[in-house]
């Protein structure tokens, strides 16, 4: 055996604790908070890149906020999003609001909820714009219809994602299961769906606490991150999240005002029966696609022509969309 050369070993610990200290956050260090310029940076790069639906990017936050730069725990992550999964809306953007107010109150949220849709609001206008004027030019007809395969293997591998991190028991999934049979097979209204999932939950935390507890952990198994996170498992709220009438009052006062003096400016301009009538405006039941159906109905509706969409994308929106929310057909 080959001795160590004498203060070779005070030289490796120290090279070790050099090592140490430069490296990011160890496991038993939570990380610092982000300020508000660092956030506003992630929100942007967030509304750029997040492509394949709220499935996509739900997956990608849960990636970066979660894993990368432990922003929030796993556990208030998951709770955020079955919360956000309630409300009517886009569940993704919805999460990324909160968890911007939840580290910077109300800019925070409106920065994170206006940089969720702004960046995809331009790439979309763009896109558009390519697709009327050469759509039918043979190579950018192939690269849209090219980027279809990929977008759905983003989604379900996402979704795949999101499965393993949010259902953790055989209850989890057959919930899940049966959920998905109901909405695509049977065409039970979503909200059914939603109250159903939910009194099941709510009995079985009683009759087999076990097996429906947040903690409970699946039969494959999934690595559990313990590392500590800004916003983690035991952190106390904020101040500003903490319940208060007055703030509720507040808030629902400037919600209400908002929403009333949008609802004004689009029916005095365009008419109860316009194209972006206040019908828009309504808790949507279904989620994103019951939306773009109702988006491709007045697309439909003021072309007069069926034809106007590609084949492809009907037969893929009707798929996608329940038998009970498919409108009738424009004749």
């Amino acid at each position: 055996m080959i001795k160590p050369v004498a203060g070779m070993e005070g030289s490796g610990s120290r090279d070790d604790a050099d090592r140490a200290a430069n490296e990011p956050s160890s496991a038993a260090s939570a990380p610092r908070q982000p300020s508000f310029g660092e956030a506003l940076v992630y929100w942007l790069r967030l509304g750029c890149i997040s492509f394949g639906g709220p499935a996509g990017q739900i997956a990608i936050m849960h990636q970066d906020l979660v894993e990368r730069r432990r922003w929030i725990s796993e556990r208030r992550f998951l709770h955020a999003l079955n919360y956000c999964m309630v409300l009517p809306g886009p569940e993704a953007q919805q999460l990324a609001t909160y968890i911007g107010w939840l580290m910077h109150r109300t800019w925070g949220g409106i920065a994170a909820g206006a940089l969720f849709v702004l960046p995809s609001l331009v790439l979309l206008i763009l896109l558009s714009w390519i697709y009327l004027a050469f759509g039918h030019v043979p190579v950018i007809a192939g690269l849209f219809y090219g980027i279809k395969p990929a977008v759905t293997a983003l989604v379900i591998h996402a979704g795949h994602r999101i499965a393993k991190r949010a259902l953790k028991s055989r209850w989890h999934w057959g919930i899940a299961v049966a959920a998905f049979v109901a909405v695509s097979v049977l065409a039970v209204p979503f909200p059914v769906i939603v109250i159903a999932a939910g009194l099941i939950g709510w009995l079985g935390g009683r009759v087999a606490p076990a097996s429906f507890a947040s903690g409970a952990s699946h039969a494959s198994g999934t690595a559990t991150d313990t590392r500590p996170s800004v916003i983690d498992d035991d952190t106390p709220s904020p101040p500003h999240a903490r319940f208060s009438w007055t703030r509720l009052t507040r808030v629902s006062a400037v919600f209400i005002g908002l929403w009333s003096a949008a609802l004004g400016a689009l029916a005095a301009s365009y008419g109860w029966d316009g194209v972006l009538n206040p019908d828009g405006l309504v808790l949507h039941e279904g989620r994103a696609i019951h939306v773009r159906r109702r988006v491709r109905r007045a697309a439909l509706r003021l072309s007069g022509c069926r034809g106007a969409l590609p084949v492809v994308e009907r037969g893929a929106d009707d798929r996608r969309t329940p038998r009970s929310a498919r409108p009738r057909r424009v004749r």
